[in-house]
């Protein structure tokens, strides 16, 4: 398993949906805020379309979004995020908004932020077209950027075959000492997390806890 030093004090994370960041993310982001680091959250949707609605059903179409907002909200104060952006754009929709517009946002955090550290999806390796679209655009956004001004990017993928074509994830972090901000982040999403694998559908003992939440893994991209 990798080490790594914390050494990065501004961090950009960019998803599409509420609970992205629960799930994948948060131990991590636990980590680097108890070491001082300043973690910026830019959430392009609300998740407005997701198929959950609790179990047992709480809300409806008309109610997830204002729901899924205060899920986001809660999860991030579980981590410890202070600055979370949400950027407004449609959930289900991010490959087909105007490209111009949604890499201006992201320039527009990455000139005011600067931060050394950007975790995005891995595009084309992420499954869903949200994850990639969002990927793209991020590295897309980074590249303009002169060199000496690039963050260190890493990745999140998980698609079936995203070690065949990218190989094994190059950083490993064991997030076991954050494991009760990371459930309670995932708890958070309380419109999701029952209906997620291993996660509402019973209670969970310690080593099953650890076995699936304990480590978080990346993929640094290389712009070369």
């Amino acid at each position: 398993m990798n080490t790594i030093h914390v050494e990065h004090q501004n961090i950009l994370v960019v998803f599409p949906h509420p609970d992205d960041e629960a799930f994948l993310v948060s131990g991590t982001l636990a980590m680097y805020i108890g070491a001082g680091a300043q973690v910026t959250y830019a959430c392009l949707t609300l998740g407005e379309m997701g198929r959950n609605m609790g179990i047992p059903p709480f809300a409806n179409r008309v109610t997830l979004p204002a729901i899924r907002k205060e899920e986001l909200a809660a999860s991030c104060r579980a981590i410890g995020i202070q600055d979370l952006r949400m950027l407004g754009f449609h959930d289900k929709m991010i490959e087909f908004e105007d490209q111009q517009l949604l890499d201006d946002q992201i320039m527009m955090l990455l000139k005011e932020l600067t931060p050394s550290l950007v975790i995005t999806f891995y595009p084309g390796y992420s499954v869903h077209p949200d994850h990639d679209a969002t990927g793209a655009a991020v590295i897309r956004t980074i590249a303009r950027l002169p060199v000496v001004e690039q963050p260190l990017v890493h990745c999140i993928a998980f698609s079936s075959d995203h070690e065949k074509m990218i190989g094994k994830a190059d950083v490993t972090i064991d997030v076991t000492a954050y494991l009760a901000k990371k459930m309670e982040s995932i708890q958070s999403h309380r419109s999701q997390f029952q209906a997620a694998e291993l996660v509402g559908e019973r209670d969970l003992n310690d080593e099953e806890i650890q076995s699936r939440f304990g480590t978080e893994q990346f993929w640094t991209y290389r712009f070369d």
